[in-house]
């Protein structure tokens, strides 16, 4: 703590997963947790940490709920107007709305403008940490990390690369985008919270020297993000096979080249293999799984608890906005529970709660700095009040009648939304 510094004491019912590998809570119903200069000080009872901290500010939420701030794995922010937009299957989706959303992102203005808003909704739905894709265009990356280090969030961005199988103005180079990713990752990678991500569209827009040349980009930094789509949509998949044949199968086409690896952050892998799942595991690659996107554009289920049981393999929790219908982690969560229940593996409050934070912080790589409520991690922390009246009475009428934190938490799960977020605190701020 710096000389002087006065630290700040949030009061109210804590509950986070921890680092300790179980799918359990930590529950602290009269809990504190102390924080400054964006840092956590202290988690614990409200009377222990009051005592260590004498003179600190204390912020007093009754029994709301505190938990860590969530973390997005997967998100468009460019497709943010789009969101909603009906009928069709990903591939023609992706002509008919996406593309020509993203075509506007040319005019700096414009995505600047979108940026601020998008960063904003991150705040409002309690998401701290988000790894997003930008367009083609630099200037759409350039914007958003703009915004978010001026609300000092933790983004992971990177230009979109796609070479072909897209219109002529959404298309760069193999030479372009590594050149371009180079600048921007030079320029804005390790500023503040902020962080470069290697950006393929998916495969059908990078021609294999695409791939070749981002693969020897990623060979230079080791330690950047890579993020792509893999395996979401069958007929996606099939067009793979066509463009790429003589490979094994659709994670073949990334792990040839060098893009598999720790740190490489997959979007949806609904159909992947068991050979698939032991290729991303055995390099700790890791899967974002967005549910609402897969069930809006009928891409399938993905299995959590499949994905759990490889060795190595990391899952976090993807909005994808716009397929995805929501930025809120809690409707997001909802959609995730009912595709573990129709998959005959439901998954229980603490494995959903720690899918949204520490999972999706271990998914991106930055699980020393946040995902959990612990001593020496960024000052990351959302107050949940499901039961205040801004929400629907569905939800209040619910939580005024459960009796356990279980039932509390699923409900706020199922029924809930921004509405829910009573106040996000970003690196202590």
């Amino acid at each position: 703590m710096t000389a002087g510094t006065r630290p700040t004491v949030v009061l109210g019912h804590v509950v986070t997963p921890t680092t300790s590998g179980t799918d359990g809570l930590l529950d602290i119903p009269s809990g504190a947790v102390a924080h400054t200069d964006g840092t956590i000080l202290d988690v614990g009872d409200v009377q222990d940490v009051l005592a260590r901290y004498p003179g600190a500010l204390v912020e007093d939420h009754g029994d709301r709920f505190i938990v860590p701030g969530f973390v997005d794995a997967h998100v468009h922010y460019p497709q943010i107007g789009m969101i909603a937009s009906p009928g069709l299957e990903l591939l023609d989706w992706l002509e008919r709305f996406t593309f020509p959303a993203e075509a506007r992102f040319a005019d700096d203005i414009h995505a600047d403008r979108v940026a601020d808003f998008f960063t904003d909704q991150l705040v409002d739905n309690g998401v701290t940490t988000a790894c997003v894709y930008a367009t083609v265009h630099p200037g759409s990356a350039e914007a958003l990390f703009r915004q978010a280090q001026r609300k000092n969030l933790r983004v992971i961005t990177g230009k979109v690369c796609m070479d072909r199988n897209a219109p002529d103005d959404l298309l760069d180079t193999p030479s372009s985008a590594v050149e371009d990713s180079v600048a921007l990752l030079e320029r804005w990678h390790g500023v503040g919270r902020l962080e470069y991500a290697i950006t393929p569209r998916f495969a059908p827009t990078s021609s294999d020297a695409q791939l070749t040349a981002l693969g020897e980009l990623a060979a230079s930094y080791p330690d950047v993000v890579v993020q792509t789509h893999l395996s979401e949509n069958t007929a996606e998949i099939e067009q793979v096979r066509s463009l790429f044949p003589g490979t094994r199968d659709y994670t073949d086409v990334y792990d040839r080249v060098g893009l598999v690896r720790r740190r490489s952050v997959f979007g949806h892998g609904v159909h992947l293999s068991d050979r698939e799942l032991r290729c991303l595991g055995q390099v700790e690659a890791s899967v974002a799984h967005c549910p609402t996107s897969n069930f809006f554009l009928g891409s399938g289920m993905f299995g959590v608890a499949r994905a759990q049981s490889v060795t190595g393999l990391r899952v976090g929790l993807g909005s994808d906005v716009g397929a995805g219908t929501s930025l809120s982690p809690l409707a997001t969560l909802g959609s995730a529970y009912q595709a573990s229940r129709m998959l005959g593996a439901p998954l229980g409050v603490g494995q959903l709660l720690r899918l949204a934070t520490l999972g999706g912080a271990e998914a991106l790589g930055v699980e020393a700095s946040v995902g959990s409520l612990e001593a020496g991690k960024d000052a990351d922390l959302v107050v949940l009040d499901p039961s205040g009246p801004q929400n629907s009475a569905m939800l209040r009428n619910r939580v005024d009648g459960a009796e356990t934190l279980e039932e509390i938490l699923f409900a706020t799960m199922v029924l809930g939304d921004e509405r829910a977020v009573a106040r996000t605190v970003v690196a202590g701020v």
